[in-house]
């Protein structure tokens, strides 16, 4: 009869076992978390944008997209970072309509030089190219809403006037949606916009199928006031397929994933009522005949026409956004340089460009840099601010804006989100503009009652100069007469003004121009009338003291239990050596002599 034995705890095992076993299963293990670790982390840690020159605000201590709440307003604008040299940031306003996973309420902004809010509007769907443009010699706000669909957009355009009151709303001519990339409003009174429109076409010049789709890169010409359509361009009447950068991937196999080979991004007209085109994804600007749509010369791209004087600096832009023509014969864009992360390290800025175009010759005049060397995949524009040659560049995808001088030497810079984040597109704008604005809402001012306080705001005003403290001295409820009681200087969009103590119940505030017009009045407000009796059975003062106290006893409980055990552990120690070790005898039946 066999029996088991078992291995003694001397015996020794097989180094052959040990390294096929457990070792290879914990090498296995290492090398799955690396592996791991190289696909899904490294790329977002290669991301981030650290550098040694980094502001808390750049590194996100506080926030990614910081921001400021009031009290007399519903909603939170950004907290911008400005740094700008002896000759400061152009006075006018900014225009920008912030959107991304932390900006609080996305929608078209207006802020002073300041940073400081002026006006917002909280828009459902997306918002894009928010600017001012003039029609008929007046000012308007204009912007597209709709909903973005990968890099396109469907929606309409909208025009406000300086009440902040919609006034026009334009739709493309068709059965089309309106893109989000441009809307342009001519000396003509007219309207440029672009649209992007499915169409079938043959995709074996670049590898796809021979019944495949694009998305053709369209732009419209419209009659404000009628809705009249009086021009079309389509890119797929001039440009082949096989003219664009953009790979063709798993794309233009069915209508829902044509493939976007031109990505048309900006419009406008030039003197001669020519039209200049931006394709991203040919990296060319093209001039198009007003009379028969055809090319009349083409920058950049696999079909350029310009010998580049400047070395190849002129014509080498990539993805680039916002092609706009200027006097004497001056091109401006913004070059991307970047389609996504995975691209090389390119370096994103803005362009202006001399053309020749009776001799096709280019030569670039000034190039602009971010200091950060920005790297925007995606959006941005370039905007000539003023006749001095003052240059505004807009970020696009990351959450800045910068000012340069014609020399290209930067002379204010601000961001509204964390620069070391700016690649996660967290907070973006697609474009961004200086302008002038003078607005008048119909809205009365806001104003809300914080104990001994009161703040004031009144959103859109910007001829609000300061605030004028009224109280109520009507003995009849039914009459309002109010008395001047003080005036007080309006401080950024938001003014605290505490109320004096001797104040009546009920007052209001007057909004004065710098003249000491009115302007507007708030609604009649009352002083909060507590007494210290309903101070004493304040629930909530309740609740704090309760908290304070359960908190300072719950500390001194822990205290004394400390103070307990150290006690006890000292007197265990004590008594522990009172004990000494003694001999045992073998012998237990024998004790030993005495």
């Amino acid at each position: 009869m066999s029996s088991w034995t078992w291995p003694s705890k001397n015996a020794r095992r097989s180094p052959l076992r040990l390294v096929t076993g457990r070792h290879v299963a914990t090498v296995g293990v290492v090398i799955s978390l690396f592996y791991l670790f190289y696909v899904f982390a490294v790329p977002q840690i290669s991301r981030f944008r650290f550098r040694t020159d980094l502001s808390q605000y750049d590194l996100g201590l506080y926030g990614f997209g910081p921001s400021t709440g009031y009290v007399s307003f519903d909603y939170e604008s950004p907290i911008v970072e400005i740094t700008a040299s002896e000759s400061g940031c152009d006075p006018r306003y900014t225009f920008l309509a912030p959107r991304g996973d932390s900006v609080p309420q996305a929608g078209p902004m207006i802020l002073d030089a300041q940073g400081n809010l002026v006006w917002m509007k909280y828009n459902w769907e997306t918002t894009q190219d928010f600017k001012v443009q003039r029609y008929k010699g007046e000012d308007y706000l204009t912007y597209w809403e709709g909903r973005e669909v990968e890099t396109r957009g469907y929606g309409s355009w909208y025009m406000l006037d300086s009440s902040y009151t919609q006034r026009y709303v334009i739709n493309p001519v068709g059965n089309y949606g309106g893109d989000l990339h441009e809307f342009t409003i001519t000396t003509e009174g007219t309207a440029l916009v672009t649209i992007y429109d499915p169409l079938p076409v043959d995709l074996t010049p670049v590898g796809g199928p021979e019944l495949g789709w694009i998305f053709d890169g369209v732009f419209q010409e419209i009659d404000i006031e009628t809705g009249a359509l009086l021009f079309e361009w389509r890119a797929s009447k001039h440009y082949p397929v096989d003219s664009s950068y953009e790979p063709l991937g798993e794309a233009g196999k069915d209508r829902a994933s044509a493939f976007d080979y031109f990505h048309i991004n900006s419009v406008e007209k030039d003197d001669q009522g020519n039209y200049l085109v931006s394709s991203r994804h040919t990296h060319s600007v093209s001039c198009i005949d007003s009379k028969t749509g055809s090319l009349l010369w083409t920058l950049g791209g696999k079909m350029n026409d310009f010998t580049d004087l400047s070395d190849g600096e002129a014509t080498n832009f990539a993805w680039q956004h916002d092609a706009r023509w200027h006097a004497n014969s001056t091109l401006t864009l913004f070059d991307n340089a970047s389609h996504s992360s995975n691209d090389p390290d390119n370096e994103s800025r803005g362009m202006a460009i001399h053309l020749d175009i009776p001799a096709r010759q280019a030569r670039l005049l000034a190039a602009y840099y971010h200091p950060q060397q920005m790297k925007s995949v995606s959006q941005g524009n370039v905007q000539m601010v003023d006749d001095t040659g003052r240059v505004l560049v807009g970020w696009g995808h990351s959450a800045a804006y910068s000012e340069f001088s014609t020399d290209g030497q930067l002379l204010c810079n601000v961001h509204f989100g964390a620069s070391a984040f700016f690649t996660f597109g967290r907070v973006v704008s697609y474009r961004v503009f200086k302008g002038d604005w003078v607005g008048h809402p119909q809205t009365t001012p806001d104003a809300e009652v914080d104990g001994d306080k009161v703040y004031v705001s009144w959103n859109g005003a910007t001829e609000v100069k300061s605030w004028r403290l009224e109280v109520w001295d009507s003995d009849d409820l039914t009459e309002s007469s109010f008395g001047v009681v003080a005036q007080f200087k309006r401080t950024g969009f938001e003014t605290e003004i505490d109320i004096p103590e001797d104040l009546g119940p009920l007052f209001r505030l007057a909004a004065l121009d710098v003249e000491g017009n009115v302007l507007g009045v708030t609604a009649v407000l009352q002083k909060e009338q507590v007494s210290s009796f309903d101070k004493f059975f304040d629930l909530h003062n309740w609740i704090l003291g309760f908290a304070m106290v359960v908190s300072v006893g719950g500390l001194l409980a822990g205290l004394y239990r400390c103070y307990c055990y150290c006690r006890l552990l000292k007197l265990y120690r004590s008594r522990s050596n009172d004990y000494q070790l003694v001999a045992m005898n073998e012998n237990a039946d024998h004790p030993p002599p005495v």
